[in-house]
């Protein structure tokens, strides 16, 4: 069964958005690399009120995302300072409950 990752990040939204937009390589290389190491889906999600940024991700185990993190750290850690993160990564694992009434996401 796979696993839900949340990361919420004090981090300016448009700040980040803006730095993908200049820095699609990078953040494109880590992505790929997620793939062959065990993420189904990937998305990060903006609060502009709250002045956050969020990262939900679906990986086929807690183990293969925690390798995977510790792996890349010194790359994703150079990225949020760029971005301005001003907070601990800490991620939360979450599993999906049977609902019956789930829309758009596959299991």
């Amino acid at each position: 069964m796979s696993v839900i990752v949340m990361i919420r990040l004090d981090a300016d939204p448009k700040k980040f958005e803006e730095f993908a937009a200049e820095n699609g390589d990078r953040m494109k290389a880590i992505s790929d690399r997620a793939v062959g190491r065990g993420v189904i889906a990937h998305r990060f999600l903006g609060n502009d009120e709250a002045g956050q940024t969020m990262v939900v991700d679906e990986w086929e185990s807690a183990e293969q995302f925690l390798a995977f993190f510790e792996d890349t750290n010194p790359e994703i850690g150079a990225i949020m300072g760029e971005v301005g993160v001003t907070n601990e990564p800490k991620p939360e694992f979450w599993r999906v409950l049977e609902s019956h009434d789930k829309i758009g996401w596959e299991n």
